[in-house]
């Protein structure tokens, strides 16, 4: 049976180096549960991180309930129908534009929830066009022409604003956040003095190895500097649990040869329903003990999806039915995003605990599949 494992060891390791960010920087980060949210490690994230995001009354429901500490929300638009239980839920609600706001911001202020605006700074640094929130014609903020409309109109729906949001970055460095920063102040900072917080996303790789945190660290500081009024937000979901947890598979088939030489490997885990990011990004992943050259395969899945591959790879030994192959960085966007397409059932989810011991949180079956489908 194929599994998810969570490493504590290494998403604690991730923890400390964001609450040293913290620490030093006065900033709040809040883990963004759209890239992770296992609640079982939960109770350890809370030790280290501010609270919560979340994109959907679910999500906050599944914050507020099991993580604690501050919860966020944040959604392109919001359903009226599901206003008063989301409310009752966050601290803090992000709206996507000044119509919104105008629609849900005295409801939101009544119940002491604080209001936020997500804008678009229109600085485009993500290379995945589907994946960058700054690209033209893009939904997702308020760029600053509608922003100033809205502001010069008699009626201005923005009198509840407390906070300003931005996200851009998407699996990125200092750098790409520094020219976004810049892009932000330029546009937005005539509002700043009105405003109570800042938010300024996700897309942080700040536990990437190579990152420069002191960089961070001194960017922060200097923008707390010039506004000593405002709390700040940053909501990493990958950096929380980057490289922290595998996917571990087995070797169905090997089939033979195809025309460029290489092997089929059909494997127990399907990228289109196991690791979806997979085709989505697209990305290939890696794979513990690739790196040779003698044995090539490629690895698909047994869904019967033509473009079900995952990638291909090269070892110095040849793979037989039933080895073990082990995917690494698969515990963020892929048990948040994984699916039953053919009726393929969903790999158990296990932690591995400090001491080497592995206990199994979840397992899957049947009911999983049909229950949702009526």
């Amino acid at each position: 049976m194929p599994r998810y494992v969570i490493d504590e060891r290494k998403l604690r390791g991730n923890l400390e180096v964001l609450k040293g960010v913290s620490d030093r920087t006065g900033v709040k980060i809040l883990l963004a549960q759209k890239a992770f949210s296992c609640a079982a490690t939960y109770p350890l994230c809370a030790n280290y991180l501010a609270g919560t995001t979340a994109s959907s009354l679910f999500e906050a429901r599944h914050g507020h309930d099991n993580f604690g500490g501050e919860t966020h929300v944040f959604a392109p638009a919001f359903n009226l129908d599901e206003m008063d239980e989301l409310l009752s839920l966050v601290d803090h609600i992000v709206f996507n534009s000044p119509r919104q706001v105008g629609k849900f911001g005295k409801m939101a202020k009544a119940k002491g929830v604080s209001v936020g605006l997500r804008v678009n700074p229109e600085v485009s640094v993500a290379t995945t066009p589907a994946y960058d929130p700054c690209r033209p014609s893009s939904r997702l903020g308020t760029r600053l022409v509608d922003l100033k409309a809205s502001l010069s109109a008699a009626d201005s729906q923005l009198s509840t604003l407390e906070g300003l949001h931005f996200h851009c970055l998407c699996e990125q460095g200092l750098d790409e956040l520094k020219k976004v920063l810049t892009g932000f102040e330029e546009k937005f900072g005539f509002l700043l003095a009105q405003m109570k917080w800042v938010n300024f996303g996700g897309g942080h790789h700040i536990t990437r190895d190579g990152y420069d945190v002191e960089g961070l660290v001194s960017m922060l500081n200097g923008f707390r500097a010039r506004h000593p009024h405002l709390e700040v937000y940053l909501e990493p979901g990958e950096a929380v649990a980057l490289n922290a947890g595998t996917l571990e598979a087995r070797v169905l088939e090997i089939q033979p040869k195809g025309e460029d030489g290489i092997a089929n490997a059909i494997l127990d885990v399907s990228a289109a329903c196991h690791m979806p990011d997979v085709l989505e990004m697209p990305y290939t992943p890696r794979v513990v003990g690739t790196g040779g050259s003698k044995f090539s395969y490629r690895f698909g899945g047994p869904t019967c999806l033509a473009g079900d591959e995952i990638g291909t790879y090269a070892f110095d030994h040849p793979l037989a039915e039933g080895d073990q192959v082990v995917f690494e960085d698969m515990a963020i966007y892929s048990m948040v995003k994984n699916n039953t397409f053919n009726g393929l059932n969903l790999p158990d989810i296990a932690i591995r605990r400090d001491d080497g011991s592995v206990e199994t949180l979840r397992t899957f079956g049947y009911d999983d599949f049909a229950s949702r489908l009526g």
